[in-house]
């Protein structure tokens, strides 16, 4: 049961991990690690497919191996986080919302910031 159970939680954190490639609120790395973390106690082939998917596995792999994140791909999303907390500024009219929103993006933003950097991979493009 328990085994089902991981499997299944390991597919809902690659299916938000995916999503949040295109929302900039909702983390990606997180998500991924999870979904490893459930398919490494639950399923070697489910573990296996994650860590050798073309795009998805990179970024488990680099955390894997004692990487972090690629400098670029920190700024990219700051930029793009902060550009649609902007937009979305712009149209919202309540200031609870616009708090929220402020408050929502300063948390990713230090929290992207927390995360370890990958040197190896800083100048190349490589996210």
């Amino acid at each position: 049961m328990l085994r089902y159970f991981l499997i299944l939680v390991g597919f809902l954190s690659v299916a938000l991990a995916v999503l949040g490639m295109f929302l900039p609120l909702l983390p990606t790395v997180p998500f991924l690690l999870l979904a490893a973390a459930c398919f490494a106690r639950s399923s070697e082939h489910f573990y296996s497919w994650l860590v050798n998917h073309q795009q998805l596995g990179p970024i488990v792999c680099t955390y894997l191996d004692g990487g972090g994140v690629p400098l670029r791909a920190k700024v990219v999303t700051i930029a793009v986080l902060w550009l649609s907390v902007g937009a979305s500024l712009w149209m919202v009219d309540r200031i609870w919302v616009q708090v929220l929103l402020v408050g929502i993006g300063t948390g990713v933003t230090l929290y992207m910031l927390y995360l370890p950097g990958d040197s190896k991979n800083a100048g190349n493009g490589e996210e």
